[in-house]
C-alpha cells in the first residue's frame, strides 16, 4: 500500500475486486455481530503484516469494537481499541459534506467554477472551466500535487508547515512555466489530492473561515466526535493511540522501521489530515447517511455513482450483499477502511499500522470488512 499519498488505494482495491454494479441487492437482516469470528478475522490483520490494528463494526444496534496486536513496534502493550489515528482521506467526505451543506443553503452551487471563487488559481489552458462537482468526483485533470514531496506515504519534509496555496501551486506550476492539466475538466477521473486542498479554500472563501473552523463547528462539535480533530501544523496525536512507522532505507539497501506518529500534516490539509476513531467516524458516517447533515437532495448527488466507483466525496463499492459507501485513508504509517451501507444501519471502521514489510495486511482487512457488511 506504499504510495496511497493520503488517500484510496485501500478502497480503490474494494473497488476492483468488487466493481459496482447497476441494480440494487436486498440487503441481509440487521444480526448480532458475532464478536468470535471478527476478532478472528482482525487478528488476521495482525497476523499477515500489521503491527496493530484496531476496528468498531455495528450491525444496528449491535456494536462490536476491538483491537488486535500491539500499540509500538517493540512494546508490550496492546493496541487501544478506543486509539486514535491518523485518517487520511476520510477527511474528504467531511470536506465534501461541508461543501454540500453550502450548496443545500444557496451560497454555493455545484456548477460554480473554482476560477468564480478563486480567481487565476489554475492558469492552464481549460482551468477556468473546473466546477465544484469536478473536484468533488475528481474529475478536475489537476495534476496530483504531492509528487515529489513524499517517500511512499512519508513527507520528505516531515515537520514544514505548508500552506493551501503552496500546495496549489505545486501542482499548477512547473517553475514559471504553467502546468498542463491531465485532461479537460469533466472528461475522465483521475484522483488527486489537489481537487481537495482548492476545496478547502473554496469553503474560506465562501464562508470567509477555514475549512477547518467549519467541519469543527458543523460537523465534529455538533455530533460530539469528542476524539476527532484537524491537527493542522500540530504534529502530534493526544490521547490513546498506536505509532504509526514507515520504511526508510540504509545506505546498504535494507528498510528499517522509522517512527512517524509525530508528523506535520498540513502537507495533506483539506485532503487528508484529520484524527480520528473508529467510534467517532461509523458516528459520522451514520449521522451522514441518515441525512441529518446534508438535505436529501445533496444526499443523492454525494451517494450517487456517476463516475465509476465515485460519488461526490465517497468511494462507493458492491459487495454481495449490496452497495456500500465510505472513503479510504492512507497517511504515514496508517491504513483505514471506513465503509457503510447507503441506510447506515451495517458499518464497520477498521485502522492499522504498518511499516512496509512484503507482507499485505490489506486483504485481511477487506475481508473483515465483508464479514461486518455482509453477515451470514
Amino acid at each position: 500500500m506504499r504510495g496511497s499519498r493520503f488517500g484510496a488505494l485501500a478502497l480503490l482495491t474494494v473497488c476492483a475486486l468488487v466493481p459496482t454494479a447497476g441494480g440494487a441487492v436486498a440487503a441481509p437482516p440487521a444480526v448480532t455481530p458475532d464478536g468470535s469470528a471478527l476478532q478472528a478475522t482482525l487478528d488476521r490483520v495482525t497476523a499477515t503484516g500489521a503491527i496493530g490494528a484496531v476496528a468498531e463494526v455495528r450491525q444496528g444496534d449491535a456494536v462490536w469494537r476491538g483491537s488486535s496486536g500491539k500499540s509500538r513496534l517493540n512494546g508490550r502493550q496492546p493496541a487501544p481499541a478506543n486509539g486514535r489515528f491518523r485518517a487520511g482521506s476520510v477527511t474528504k467526505t467531511f470536506t465534501a459534506t461541508v461543501v454540500l451543506q453550502l450548496v443545500g443553503e444557496g451560497r454555493l452551487r455545484l456548477s460554480d467554477t473554482a476560477e468564480r471563487w478563486l480567481p487565476g488559481l489554475v492558469p492552464a489552458l481549460g482551468g477556468d472551466r473546473i466546477t465544484v462537482r469536478d473536484l468533488l468526483q475528481h474529475a478536475s485533470g489537476l495534476p496530483e500535487y504531492t509528487d515529489g514531496l513524499l517517500d511512499g506515504d512519508a513527507p520528505r519534509d516531515r515537520f514544514r508547515t505548508w500552506t493551501p496555496a503552496e500546495l496549489v501551486r505545486r501542482a499548477v506550476k512547473d517553475g514559471n512555466r504553467d502546468r498542463p492539466l491531465l485532461f479537460p475538466p469533466g472528461t475522465d477521473h483521475h484522483y488527486s489530492n489537489t481537487d481537495y486542498i482548492v476545496l478547502g479554500m473554496i469553503i474560506e472563501k465562501v464562508t470567509g473561515r477555514s475549512y477547518r473552523t467549519e467541519i469543527d463547528q458543523r460537523i465534529i462539535r455538533p455530533l460530539g466526535l469528542r476524539d476527532t480533530r484537524l491537527p493542522g501544523s500540530s504534529p502530534f496525536i493526544t490521547g490513546p493511540h498506536s505509532h504509526g512507522y514507515e520504511p526508510v532505507e540504509k545506505a546498504d539497501g535494507t528498510l528499517v522501521p522509522v517512527d512517524f506518529t509525530t508528523v506535520n500534516m498540513s502537507v495533506a490539509g483539506a485532503a487528508g489530515e484529520i484524527i480520528s476513531t473508529t467510534a467517532d467516524l461509523d458516528r459520522f458516517f451514520r449521522t451522514l447517511l441518515s441525512g441529518s447533515l446534508l438535505r436529501p437532495a445533496e444526499l443523492r448527488e454525494m451517494t450517487a455513482d456517476t463516475s465509476g466507483g465515485w460519488g461526490l466525496g465517497l468511494e462507493i463499492a458492491t459487495l454481495p450483499c449490496g452497495t456500500v459507501v465510505g472513503h479510504g485513508g492512507g497517511t504515514p504509517g496508517y491504513r483505514t477502511i471506513s465503509f457503510h451501507t447507503l441506510d447506515g444501519t451495517r458499518q464497520v471502521t477498521v485502522d492499522w499500522t504498518d511499516w512496509g514489510t512484503d507482507a499485505d495486511a490489506s486483504p485481511a482487512a477487506l475481508a473483515l470488512m465483508t464479514a461486518a457488511l455482509c453477515p451470514s
